[in-house]
């Protein structure tokens, strides 16, 4: 649960207009690097009663709400689950690291059977997700010379690089220094300095090793995902389908959460 923050959500979840079958805390916060005015980034799925599909109207896919509380900002996005699902066979690292997120704010039976289908997710291709995604944010930090983007460069290729070694999605960035022998041994430091701020600026950084281990590493990644066990192709399609149908079908969620989780 949410070991790492001070926050009871439960009523957060309780206000939402439809059911939840999950809710969990990504950002900072999932990544170990949270600074003292991070905001509070929940993320989960909903689930649209059938009848929002069949009709003329555009159903409520995402809905994203910001709010403060207790003078911290809370930002919560959630999909609804056919969404999420195509999110998932869509090689996006991101919806996986929601799902798998240990810091629960909210969970059903339903969330449980659909992290035990994540495995049939995973694939070779998802190095590209996370490539891409350190490319955006090197760019940033190219921008803004802020530790936020940077370490979220280093954290992608770190996640991406865990993940074609071991078929484990591996989110937290302290967890990854311990476990990638490449990462960059000053990366301990720079979490050390987000606590502070969470626009804070990278500084005492030689500019040109920072570039340099952020093209090595995008190279270690290439060599991983070449090397990889990882299947090229999802095989979970069927497992997935069958789950939003069942899911789907009226009283399904409630029958759930009528048992202890």
């Amino acid at each position: 649960m949410l070991d790492a923050l001070s926050f009871d959500l439960t009523s957060v979840v309780e206000e939402q207009p439809d059911p939840l079958l999950f809710a969990t805390v990504s950002g900072a916060h999932l990544y170990g690097f949270p600074s003292r005015d991070s905001d509070i980034d929940l993320r989960g799925v909903h689930l649209l009663p059938a009848a929002d599909l069949l009709g003329l109207r555009d159903p409520e896919e995402t809905r994203s709400r910001m709010w403060f509380r207790d003078g911290t900002e809370m930002d919560l996005v959630t999909h609804d689950v056919r969404k999420f699902v195509r999110l998932m066979l869509n090689r996006n690292g991101y919806v996986l690291e929601q799902l798998l997120s240990p810091l629960v704010a909210h969970t059903t039976p339903a969330h449980q059977e659909l992290v035990s289908l994540a495995p049939g997710v995973l694939t070779s291709h998802h190095a590209h997700h996370y490539q891409g995604f350190a490319k955006t944010q090197w760019r940033l930090f190219g921008r803004t010379a802020e530790l936020k983007p940077l370490l979220y460069t280093f954290r992608a290729l770190l996640t991406g690089i865990h993940l074609m070694r071991s078929a484990q999605v591996q989110a937290h960035l302290p967890t990854l220094l311990d476990e990638v022998p490449e990462a960059p041994g000053y990366l301990a430091g720079l979490i050390e300095a987000k606590v502070e701020a969470e626009h804070g600026a990278a500084v005492g950084l030689e500019a040109g090793r920072v570039e340099r281990d952020f093209e090595a590493l995008q190279g270690v990644l290439a060599a991983a995902q070449e090397r990889s066990g990882l299947p090229e192709h999802a095989s979970g399609f069927d497992a997935l389908d069958e789950f939003v149908v069942r899911h789907r079908a009226p009283g399904a969620l409630a029958a759930e959460t009528a048992r202890p989780v």
